[in-house]
């Protein structure tokens, strides 16, 4: 038995960027996930799809350490993160944008990126401002090209159209270089144009870059994705390709022949 044991270890240790191992939240009586198995292989790029009350946000606050799981254990490029609260994860490389915004709304776009940058490097606590030459004003400038922001690089947050707040979350999320980025329903909200440039900075994100998207913009989601999930009533119900998903009957029962709200 400890033979098998360290080789499941030794097999898991660094082949996959997530673990969920029989994963489950409860609130109360209600069961909100459901004993999830998933693996997601570094630099992968996941959709999760589902409707309303699928579990969707859940798992991704089991991930995160926001809600952790009530049982089961949650593995980080092999380390067993299960017990550690969510800024020790994200000192491992995991990133997450939210539903709701979470920016500065009074500082400029760049002003946003550069303290985004800024904390998570060693100098945060540093209250000198920054030079030109300065690393992370350089770092900084990247990322604001990366989500296609130049034209708007020092317009406040507050007068920005919604899309261009989402492509600053990215931003956000891609300051410190993180490893494996979680973005929830990043499409929502935008207009066509807007979507088809999420699409592209989505796709242009560098390869050693992994994530999962929760998108109820089907066309967004498989466009972006390798492998998908699909969630019911806080279990998975199918995984495959784009393809295979967008084809199986199941799911064209199930969810292309409804909404996909919330």
């Amino acid at each position: 038995m400890a033979k098998t044991d360290a080789l499941s270890r030794l097999q898991s240790t660094g082949r996959f960027a997530l673990e969920l191992e029989a994963v489950s939240r409860h609130f109360g009586a209600l069961v909100a996930l459901a004993d999830i198995n998933m693996t997601v292989r570094a630099g992968e790029r996941r959709a999760v799809l589902g409707s309303n009350g699928a579990g969707k946000t859940t798992l991704f606050n089991a991930i995160t350490g926001d809600f952790p799981p009530t049982t089961g254990r949650v593995r980080l490029f092999g380390e067993d993160v299960t017990d550690l609260p969510a800024h020790e994860r994200i000192r491992r490389g995991l990133r997450r944008t939210y539903q709701i915004s979470l920016l500065f709304h009074g500082l400029s776009v760049i002003d946003n990126i550069y303290l985004a940058c800024r904390g998570v490097g060693r100098g945060r606590f540093s209250l000198w401002r920054p030079k030109r030459d300065d690393a992370t004003m350089q770092m900084a400038e990247t990322l604001l090209a990366a989500v296609h922001l130049e034209a708007v690089r020092e317009t406040q947050v507050a007068t920005l159209s919604y899309g261009q707040q989402r492509q600053l979350e990215i931003a956000l999320a891609l300051a410190g270089a993180p490893r494996l980025i979680l973005f929830d329903e990043p499409a929502a909200g935008l207009s066509p144009t807007e979507r088809t440039e999420l699409i592209e900075i989505l796709q242009s994100l560098p390869d050693h870059i992994g994530y999962i998207i929760i998108e109820h913009d089907m066309d967004v989601a498989l466009r972006v994705s390798e492998s998908v999930t699909m969630m019911h009533n806080g279990r998975i119900f199918k995984e495959g390709t784009p393809t295979e998903i967008e084809s199986d009957p199941e799911v064209q029962e199930l969810y292309l022949g409804q909404g996909h709200g919330g």
